[in-house]
């Protein structure tokens, strides 16, 4: 392995090793393995350890290897879904073929949702959940300790409202479409007010969804932004938690049980809860006024930079770009989203990353007094109507079809019996 000594020109942009695994798809290890079989090239950092990478190096060596695998970006053509949902294509999305980004700007979360479901457009379409559903997923989140965070309240709601329904095994499309539209309202009825004197159990769920996130009295463009945050989040093609979703369904597992697994799926700091990291990151810059420390406290501390970045857009992720558009008609929101660019600008002295959906929401729950734990909220409640639509999708596809096979590595067999481990 051999690092070039030839130092880089004005315009050469470099990647750290994660950020050339991330954008490649594999394991930084994987980096390294290319370099020495002289499909990259790569310098050492001065005075440190690590390595970097020519960004125009590695996207082109993506490129190649996407084209070489048949798959989609990011896909590593390892596992290929048909789905008639989400198409991702450079730097746009779209939902059953219409721009996700325009049919948020137009529709609410819920009459997105329906239609991803059916197909049918109703506009003023709303959820709301009977009591019994409700009341039992109360119950079950009262009973947590106080800690406990937002996603593991929603997964034993989610449990709860099971529970609660006897009719959940019945897996017609009729039957799931119900559970959808009582799921998601109990689901957010579940979780704890922040402000009691405000409690908000009607009208769009974005507002009944507010009271959970912020103790403010919401204005009408702050209830616009969480609402179509909401729809921009709705599905976003097989992310690891929806692919978690279409395995428990090609099981057969109920609509509950496959909502749960996109939960469990959820938490990871690389999924719905990276918007926390981009929060906390963001408030820091607000109190040091200054974005530069910040990053370099982060680099140094060899993490990336939360909030940048996202391995299906070269370019600016549609949902980040959309969101902050909305965010700059709420003048609260301005020294938030100063910091947001701050963050961008600083990083691309670095890296060319563009924000993502994660800073996004971090302006967003930052500016209206939400937790640091909002964006994740937010991102589940949101991605639950998705995973009902790949659930809808794949029970009407072969049971246990997704059970691909292991490649073994172990140690070749026979073996002999294991002995026992003397006492230390």
């Amino acid at each position: 392995m051999r690092d070039q000594d030839a130092h880089p020109g004005p315009a050469e942009h470099r990647l750290s090793t994660k950020e050339a695994a991330e954008l490649l798809g594999v394991k930084p290890e994987t980096v390294y393995a290319y370099v020495s079989r002289g499909q990259l090239s790569s310098r050492r950092v001065p005075g440190g350890r690590g390595s970097t990478f020519d960004a125009k190096e590695v996207e082109t060596l993506a490129r190649r290897n996407r084209r070489e695998s048949g798959g989609s970006p990011g896909s590593g053509g390892e596992l290929s879904v048909r789905t008639r949902i989400t198409f991702i294509d450079r730097d746009r999305y779209y939902f059953r073929g219409v721009d996700a980004t325009e049919l948020a700007a137009r529709h609410s979360y819920e009459e997105i949702a329906e239609w991803l479901w059916t197909g049918q457009l109703h506009p003023g379409v709303t959820f709301t959940a009977p009591d019994s559903s409700v009341q039992a997923a109360r119950r079950a989140v009262d009973a947590l300790p106080e800690h406990t965070s937002p996603t593991d309240r929603l997964r034993v709601a989610a449990i709860a409202a099971a529970a609660a329904d006897p009719l959940r095994f019945d897996l017609s499309e009729e039957a799931v479409l119900g559970t959808a539209r009582t799921l998601i309202p109990t689901l957010v009825a579940a979780l704890p007010p922040v402000a009691r004197d405000r409690r908000r159990d009607d009208g769009p769920l974005a507002h009944r969804l507010w009271t959970r996130l912020s103790g403010r009295k919401p204005d009408e463009a702050s209830l616009r932004a969480l609402d179509t945050a909401l729809g921009l989040l709705v599905d976003h093609d097989l992310a690891a938690s929806t692919l978690a979703v279409r395995v428990a369904a090609s099981a057969r597992a109920h609509a509950y049980a496959a909502v749960s697994a996109g939960l469990g799926v959820l938490e990871g700091p690389l999924h719905g809860a990276a918007s926390g990291l981009a929060h906390k990151l963001l408030l820091d810059v607000l109190d040091r006024g200054d974005a530069a420390p910040v990053i370099a406290e982060e680099l140094r501390a060899g993490r990336r930079v939360p909030g940048l970045g996202h391995r299906l857009y070269p370019g600016e992720d549609p949902r980040a770009r959309a969101l902050f558009a909305l965010l700059e008609e709420i003048p609260r929101a301005e020294p938030a989203l100063l910091a947001a660019r701050d963050i961008v600008a600083t990083t691309a002295r670095h890296a060319p990353l563009h924000a993502n959906v994660d800073l996004a929401l971090a302006v967003l729950t930052a500016s209206s007094g939400m937790p640091s734990t909002a964006g994740e909220t937010v991102f589940a409640v949101a991605r639950t109507a998705g995973w009902i639509a790949h659930a809808l999708e794949e029970y009407g596809e072969r049971p246990l079809r997704m059970r691909p096979s292991g490649l073994y590595v172990g140690p070749k067999p026979p073996q002999p019996l294991p002995q026992p481990t003397p006492d230390q």
